[in-house]
């Protein structure tokens, strides 16, 4: 007997690519984003963060003769997750799947610690006035300070900047009064072969007391 010729459902080549490949079982293989919008979102994020606790332990950065300190690095960095998360909430899902809660509740948590500590660090320097002291030294160096007067307390912190313009604190210091000695000129910068010495002085009724060390790039 001959069998006749029989012909199973037609199945579509994508659907049945989805049924092998499901997208959402990638995605909990892989932890990495395959959106290319949320793997920047998400570098974005922790370079944000990570300048902001350096901005917090003394990074700044000298551009063009211009201070930036680490919370200014870390707010023009995160404008950029921001950015993006906007367009992405605007823009329509089309494979029917989201980010997970558990990386949107990460990304969320990191945007906020670095944007609170973004503030803090503007907050703290509305007090606080940068110099780019001259001389510079060998090789480029230079002495970059921020100085701080509230109320009846005056402080600084001095920074070795290098060629590439990223500074680290050498030293600090303490005056009375809201005392500023670089603003008023008591200081002297002299640089030597070993590096180079900043002395800060203040008046008899408003003393300064230094903690300095040899500059050094």
């Amino acid at each position: 007997m001959t069998r006749g010729n029989e012909s199973g459902p037609t199945i579509d080549p994508a659907e049945d690519r989805r049924r092998r490949f499901p997208y959402p079982a990638d995605r909990r293989r892989f932890p990495y984003p395959a959106d290319p919008r949320a793997a920047l979102r998400t570098g974005c994020v922790l370079l944000a963060f990570a300048l902001m606790i350096a901005g917090w332990s003394g990074l700044l950065v000298v551009v063009a003769g211009q201070v930036v300190p680490g919370w200014a690095l870390a707010g023009a960095v995160l404008v950029v997750p921001v950015v993006v998360r906007l367009i992405r909430a605007k823009a329509p899902v089309t494979d029917g799947t989201g980010p997970s809660w558990v990386r949107t509740l990460l990304s969320t948590l990191a945007t906020t610690v670095t944007a609170l500590g973004v503030l803090l660090g503007a907050a703290a320097d509305t007090a606080a006035t940068y110099h780019v002291l001259e001389p510079a030294g060998p090789d480029g160096c230079r002495a970059v300070v921020r100085e701080v007067s509230f109320l009846f307390a005056g402080s600084g912190d001095v920074y070795a900047v290098g060629s590439l313009g990223v500074g680290r604190r050498m030293g600090s210091w303490t005056a009375d009064d809201g005392y500023q000695p670089i603003a008023s000129g008591t200081y002297r910068l002299e640089w030597h072969a070993d590096g180079g010495l900043l002395t800060v002085g203040g008046r008899n009724t408003d003393p300064v007391m230094s903690d300095i060390g040899t500059i050094t790039c």
